[in-house]
């Protein structure tokens, strides 16, 4: 594979690629910090791991921790869930029937643009369509022998793209702070509350993982912290220092997701996801047009729900501008639903014809 360099800048490097990540990843948080930049916790550490892993360092991540960290937006949705909610979900019918045919018109779109555009075979262009988890979709585009490597690089950028524009978008748009705090500062929690949120991460996760859920590492603490919080006993959510870490992981696996990446790829793979980002942004425009003509929904929720991008970064997104987390959660569960249940399934029943 011909990478950037030819070779990796530090292939004889003596410090151990987990550890070497993070100090790259904490060189970004504090240059950030130091800038006074909007969301240094999670733009820093994307910028310092996204510009070495191009450059040919070799970034690793410890898979367990990453998935833990991302358990604490499980329980910040959670621990949102009132009865208030239960009493609103009426109202969310008219958005949450825009989901499936706002995710089948994705999904075509994307096929098209890949095959016509980028020459891709089917299953590349189609599971490099579907707007699900990466790696649910990575898994699928593997069974049905597509280009996994395509398949990841897209989805990375699709991510990658959503979370650098929205922010923008947000803020220029409806003059949304991106400074606010996540939620309260660590030393005013009750010492109780603080168990609450530990046991609905690490329980959740658990038990949500032997039940072979999707999205287990936040649906599962998703769903206990909202049991504790219906119950009256979980009345905060996580303290910002931890949404903070949250955020710094959820760079980071955004960053090494580019380790080893050559110049064909750039021009092909990263080019294409640009691309097909762009033209999510587009769909995304004209179905929030919709939404907000209509009078569904607010906007900041509303673009919030309907953008295509990853799960628990939107959630990150949500909570600092203090969006209603269950109204964006409750949208994005429904697309990640349907996508992963339709799109193999849609797959295998489609004529030999429109896969050659």
């Amino acid at each position: 594979m011909q990478t950037l360099k030819g070779s990796s800048p530090e292939s004889k490097s003596l410090v151990p690629p987990i550890l070497k990540t993070h100090l790259i990843a904490l060189v970004g948080a504090v240059s950030f910090l130091l800038l006074n930049a909007p969301l240094p916790w999670l733009f820093g550490p994307l910028t310092s791991c996204l510009l070495t892993a191009v450059l040919g360092f070799k970034l690793k991540v410890y898979k367990p921790l990453g998935d833990g960290m991302r358990t604490i937006l499980g329980v910040a949705v959670g621990a949102a869930v009132t009865p208030a909610f239960f009493y609103s979900l009426p109202s969310l019918a008219p958005t949450l029937l825009i989901v499936p045919v706002f995710t089948v018109l994705i999904g075509l779109v994307g096929v098209i643009y890949f095959r016509k555009i980028y020459k891709y075979d089917f299953y590349t262009a189609y599971f490099s369509s579907m707007p699900g988890g990466v790696q649910d979709m990575i898994v699928f585009a593997e069974e049905a022998g597509a280009n996994i490597r395509s398949v990841s690089l897209i989805h990375a950028t699709r991510i990658l793209v959503i979370v650098v524009i929205l922010p923008i978008i947000l803020s220029s748009t409806w003059e949304v702070n991106l400074t606010n705090p996540p939620g309260m500062p660590l030393q005013e929690f009750e010492l109780f509350q603080l168990m609450l949120l530990f046991i609905s991460a690490i329980l959740g996760w658990w038990i949500a993982k032997k039940l072979g859920l999707f999205g287990a590492s936040i649906l599962g603490p998703l769903i206990l912290a909202a049991i504790f919080s219906l119950s009256g006993l979980l009345n905060n959510r996580p303290p910002a220092e931890i949404i903070w870490a949250a955020q710094y992981f959820i760079a980071i696996g955004i960053g090494v997701k580019y380790v080893g990446i050559s110049v064909i790829e750039i021009r092909r793979d990263i080019l294409a996801g640009f691309g097909f980002s762009l033209l999510l942004l587009f769909l995304t425009t004209s179905v929030l047009a919709i939404v907000l003509m209509l009078n569904l929904a607010e906007p900041v929720e509303a673009i919030l729900s309907f953008a295509p991008g990853g799960q628990g970064e939107l959630v990150v997104l949500a909570i600092i501008v203090g969006a209603d987390l269950t109204f964006v959660v409750a949208h994005h569960l429904l697309r990640i639903f349907f996508v992963i249940l339709g799109a193999p399934i849609i797959a295998s029943l489609l004529p030999l014809r429109y896969k050659e």
